[in-house]
C-alpha cells in the first residue's frame, strides 16, 4: 500500500505556524517515502467556514512549497457518504437521539450523587441521560444530536490498539472496559451539521486510503474514538503520528485567533518559506 498522508484544515480562520508545521511535516514524510500527500478541507461547520479562508489555505500552502493531488476533497460535498454510515449504525441500534443541551448536561453532571465531573476529548463526559436503544425502523430524527451508545458497543470491542510513531512510539493498547468512563457517549452527528468531526475524519481517511495520519498531540486522546469507529464500521486503522505542538512565547499552543502567528502575516512581513521552516524546527 502506498504511503499516504494528508493535511486537513478547517476554513474557519487563517493558518498559523502550527498548521504550517503539521502540513510541512506530513508533506515531508510522504516525499521521503515516495508516497502521496493529500489536502482535505474539513468544512462541515458551515456556520464558521468561509470561502475566503479556504482560498487562503491553498495560497499559503502553495507559498510554503507544498503540492497535493487534485481534486481536493471538501467535506461539505460528502454529506451523503456520512449519512450512509449514520444509517448503518442506527439500524444496528448503536446510536440514539439526544436532545440535551449543554446546560442539561452540566446540571446532570453537577448533581450531588454524580461526584467529580470527568472530561474526555469532547469535554464533560455525557451521563447517558437520553441513552436507549431505538427501534431499527424508527426514522432518524433531524432535531436531535445522535450519540454512540458506548454501553452497547463495549461488548463488541476487544484488542483495541493502534500504532504510534510520534513521541510515544509503539503499539498503543487500550481496553473497552473504560470507554464509557473516559469517552462517554460521543456525538456522531450534531443536530446542526448532520455529522461530526470524529465520524467524518474516520470515513474520509479510509476513503482516501490514508496510511499515516499526521496531526498534533492535542488530538491524541481522540484517536481512541477513531479506532472504535474504525472497528464498528469495518475500516482499516492507519498508523498515527502525533507531533509536538507549536507554542507561543508563553508556552500556550497557537489558535486561529492568534493572528500574530498567521502565515499570511509572516509573508506580508517579508518572511520566506525557509524562514517558516526554521521557526518550526524543520530542515530547509
Amino acid at each position: 500500500m502506498t504511503f499516504t498522508t494528508r493535511f486537513a484544515p478547517s476554513p474557519t480562520g487563517p493558518l498559523h505556524l502550527g498548521h504550517a508545521y503539521s502540513a510541512m511535516l506530513a508533506h515531508d514524510m510522504a516525499q521521503a517515502q515516495g508516497g502521496r500527500f493529500l489536502l482535505r478541507i474539513e468544512d462541515i461547520d458551515t456556520s464558521r467556514a468561509r470561502p475566503a479562508f479556504e482560498a487562503q489555505i491553498y495560497d499559503d500552502l502553495a507559498w510554503l512549497g507544498l503540492t497535493w493531488e487534485t481534486p481536493v476533497l471538501r467535506q461539505s460535498d460528502n454529506m451523503s457518504f456520512y449519512r450512509q454510515a449514520i444509517e448503518k449504525l442506527w439500524k444496528s441500534g448503536l446510536i440514539y437521539p439526544c436532545t440535551c443541551n449543554r446546560r442539561d448536561i452540566q446540571a446532570a453532571l453537577s448533581a450531588p450523587q454524580e461526584g467529580a465531573i470527568l472530561t474526555g476529548p469532547d469535554g464533560p463526559i455525557y451521563p447517558g441521560t437520553c441513552r436507549h436503544v431505538p427501534t431499527p425502523d424508527m426514522p432518524i430524527p433531524d432535531t436531535a444530536a445522535l450519540r454512540l451508545n458506548m454501553v452497547r458497543v463495549r461488548p463488541m470491542l476487544d484488542d483495541l490498539r493502534y500504532t504510534e510513531t510520534g513521541t510515544d512510539a509503539g503499539m498503543i493498547d487500550f481496553s473497552a472496559e473504560d470507554l464509557t468512563q473516559t469517552l462517554g457517549d460521543i456525538v456522531l452527528a450534531r443536530r446542526d451539521m448532520g455529522t461530526s468531526y470524529h465520524l467524518s475524519v474516520v470515513l474520509d481517511d479510509a476513503a482516501q486510503g490514508i496510511t499515516h495520519v499526521v496531526r498534533g498531540a492535542d488530538l491524541a486522546e481522540a484517536t481512541r474514538i477513531h479506532v472504535v469507529l474504525q472497528r464498528l464500521l469495518g475500516l482499516p486503522t492507519p498508523v498515527y503520528h502525533h507531533h509536538r505542538l507549536i507554542r507561543d512565547d508563553a508556552g500556550k499552543r497557537l489558535a486561529k485567533r492568534d493572528d500574530a502567528r498567521a502565515i499570511a502575516k509572516y509573508r506580508a512581513d517579508g518572511a520566506t518559506p525557509g524562514d517558516i521552516r526554521a521557526m518550526v524546527g524543520l530542515p530547509g
